[in-house]
């Protein structure tokens, strides 16, 4: 690393660099073509971001393309560039869908040394002879087992041969769909890996935990999980409407949540992200589309409220967390055939279950406390009848009542009884039959008069 960038590296509280950083480094600087494959979280950015910048001219046209399968995550490796290219004054720009194109054209206009953006709008823009590739040096397919498939996988091979023959490429992500040999016969050009998977240590404690809930409880479970203190999450699902359904819900129950999907406008997700980064929401509800390469300091958990579908799909929702030593949680929602399919979906995790215990979530089934002072949680279960993976609520127990004497009462006498055996019965007079009866007597003492 050159002597400026290794003293802002250490200015940014970095102590050495990470396997992946290490491992790609004289090969970028060096003109070859790679694939860089690392855990997430483990710095793959800035891995290819250092030593391109080291070997960038400024003042030389666009030299650098940053392929981004999300409007999100282009925005992000921008400002890392930005931050990065201060040091020899380098600029960027991104070019991204939703976003305005005549703004992004007057951009261009400034020629940055670096763009970066999603193979759409690029593509768009080369076809308009806005985007020039004359002067590009390399071009970077980030997350790239999602840009190498389907239509998108012919855009990026479209924008790769609008670039001179000679360019450098290089292929980053935490899983890999092409072999080097199978991206050679596609691009035409040697490539060689670097995988540190198996060996870099960068990932901090995840726990990866079941809850066992039934479908039309999930939402009720969020509301809980949001109501904890110092408790964030990206929330997962697998299809656009059951987002909406959940986020309406959510809002009417007054809980602190922002929603980002493909189908907002970008202000609409520019305001979610930052949001959600400021802790001003708890749950950011999203789909696949976050998955990929969003780097959220000190995310305390992922919650799969769908389960998904493949592997990959798990190991990229789930980097969200526990990134760069931090610790983390992922939060797997669904009945017993769910969490079943998914123990067999991935063999190799070891799950398990959650528990909401004294205002936070844990994998402890029970905590130390006076044996005198509460109830064990088995007992708690037994009583109330309750699913194990529900809230359990630990309460002291009640003391005991004092017993209280009672004394004796004296025994009423009873009244004597009556000379002729039996006693008067008492008749209740009607409040009129007193004067009914001095009517007649009235009528019987005039009838004499006269």
């Amino acid at each position: 690393m050159d002597k400026e960038f290794e003293q802002f590296f250490q200015q940014q509280g970095f102590k050495t660099a990470t396997e992946i950083q290490t491992a790609v480094y004289e090969p970028l600087k060096q003109g070859r073509s790679v694939i860089g494959l690392a855990p997430t979280g483990s710095g793959k950015t800035i891995a290819f971001t250092v030593p391109l910048l080291e070997k960038t001219a400024p003042g030389d046209g666009t030299q650098i393309l940053v392929l981004s399968p999300s409007q999100e995550l282009a925005v992000q490796t921008t400002d890392v560039f930005r931050q990065w290219g201060a040091v020899n004054n380098i600029k960027a720009t991104s070019l991204t869908g939703g976003a305005n194109m005549q703004r992004q054209i007057e951009r261009l206009k400034k020629h940055p040394e670096v763009v970066v953006g999603t193979p759409g709008r690029m593509l768009s823009l080369i076809h308009e002879s806005r985007l020039k590739l004359k002067d590009i040096q390399t071009i970077i397919v980030d997350e790239a087992d999602e840009l190498l498939t389907g239509e998108t996988l012919d855009e990026v091979r479209e924008i790769v041969m609008s670039a001179p023959s000679d360019v450098q490429l290089g292929f980053f992500s935490a899983t890999q769909t092409h072999k080097p040999a199978e991206l050679e016969e596609i691009f035409g050009v040697d490539i060689e890996e670097f995988d540190v998977r198996q060996t870099d240590k960068t990932q901090g404690e995840v726990v990866h935990g079941l809850v066992r809930v039934a479908d039309n409880k999930k939402v009720v479970y969020l509301r809980r999980l949001a109501k904890l203190k110092h408790f964030q999450a990206l929330v997962f699902f697998n299809h656009v409407s059951t987002l909406e359904h959940v986020a309406a819900e959510l809002k009417h129950e007054h809980v602190s949540s922002v929603k980002l999907a493909g189908h907002q406008v970008q202000t609409e997700r520019a305001t979610a992200m930052r949001k959600f980064r400021k802790g001003e929401a708890k749950l950011l509800l999203t789909t696949e589309m976050a998955a990929r390469g969003l780097d959220i300091a000190n995310l305390p958990a992922v919650i799969n409220f769908d389960l998904p579908p493949n592997a990959i799909a798990y190991t990229h929702r789930t980097g969200r967390t526990g990134r760069m030593g931090n610790t983390g949680m992922i939060v797997n929602m669904g009945n017993d055939h769910d969490l079943r399919n998914l123990r067999k979906l991935l063999p190799e995790k070891t799950f398990k279950p959650l528990y909401l215990m004294h205002g936070k979530l844990t994998d402890q089934l029970e905590e130390e406390k006076p044996a005198e002072a509460v109830e064990t949680v088995e007992k708690k279960q037994a009583k109330a009848e309750i699913d194990p993976n529900a809230t359990v609520v630990m309460m002291p127990t009640a003391k005991p009542r004092k017993e209280v004497k009672k004394h004796p009462t004296k025994a009423k006498p009873s009244k004597p009884a009556f000379a002729g055996g039996k006693p008067k019965k008492h008749v209740k007079k009607n409040k009129h039959s007193k004067k009914k009866g001095m009517r007649h007597k009235n009528i019987e003492r005039n009838d004499r008069k006269k």
